[in-house]
């Protein structure tokens, strides 16, 4: 493959995008590494958790191309994107798609035998999202989940079972993505409102919608901090849940009902911040907490 080509396919799943939900996972497989009386989990699960959830994403990107190709061209917005163009093919995507997630099986294997078992449940929840649109409004909410799993999937990979205040997390990352998914859907009511596609925007406008966003962000770091306390996290914690309620305010003050201008900078720079410094800061925590 040569090296244009490989540019493109990274483009077209979004790989700098994965910072989104990779710090998540790597906490979750932080907490369950502590939990039982590690300090961090080992290299090899680390490494193994890392390439299942590139490889879950990359089928998943690819799935969502390959789903909403029609409505692609004919969006004025995604009308450059590689299959559209014909810059890959839709069989090529399609062997993309198998590919990416043979690697996810493969990687759960290595890790433990639930993981193995629920690779295909993951894999299904994430090619489902791709048509949700179609007949739900509250597609950003599958979006969300579709991330909000990776902390809980890290601790089965880590631990081969699963503390159920995992699903604390998880809840906190699928309003996260959601939230942020609401005010990216915001550029697109109109051509949602032509095609027949659904979207929180599309259903009470872009004011309910941005409404809707910022309670949906109240509620993952009010989520975030019912976590810390459960877990009884040293300060680095909370430290880290103050930065994130700060940078979500910072979001929504960049998205307003008449100036949609900055929602890139809000959906792409603010919340990559936000998932970095939730690792640094919850991850601190994990090692310096007692179990």
């Amino acid at each position: 493959m040569s090296k244009s080509r490989i540019r493109t396919v990274i483009e077209m799943i979004k790989l700098e995008h994965s910072v989104f939900a990779l710090p998540f996972a790597l906490v979750g497989a932080m907490l369950a590494a502590r939990a039982g009386g590690r300090t961090l989990p080992t290299w090899q699960q680390i490494a193994w958790i890392i390439v299942a959830m590139v490889g879950a994403r990359s089928a998943a990107m690819t799935m969502n191309r390959i789903a909403d190709l029609h409505y692609d061209r004919l969006n004025p917005r995604t009308q450059s994107r590689a299959l559209v163009t014909g810059q890959l093919s839709l069989q090529f995507a399609w062997l993309f798609t198998l590919i990416s997630a043979a690697v996810l099986v493969f990687a759960a294997a290595q890790l433990n035998h639930l993981a193995l078992e629920l690779s295909p449940v993951a894999l299904a929840v994430l090619f489902f999202y791709s048509y949700t649109k179609r007949f739900t409004t509250w597609s950003h909410l599958v979006l969300g989940f579709c991330l909000g799993m990776s902390p809980a999937a890290a601790w089965i990979a880590t631990r081969g079972s699963l503390d159920l205040r995992m699903l604390i997390l998880c809840a906190a990352v699928t309003l996260w993505v959601a939230g942020f998914d609401v005010l990216y859907a915001c550029q697109d009511v109109e051509f949602d409102k032509q095609v027949g596609l659904f979207s929180i925007p599309n259903q009470f406008g872009i004011a309910r919608a941005l409404a809707i966003a910022r309670g949906m962000h109240i509620m993952m770091v009010a989520l975030l901090a019912w976590l810390a306390w459960s877990f009884t996290l040293a300060w680095p914690a909370w430290a880290g849940i103050a930065l994130v309620a700060g940078l979500l305010t910072y979001e929504h003050s960049l998205v307003k009902v008449n100036d949609l201008s900055k929602i890139n900078a809000a959906f792409f720079e603010v919340n990559g911040y936000i998932s970095l410094l939730f690792l640094l800061f919850w991850g601190a925590a994990a090692i310096v907490s007692r179990p």
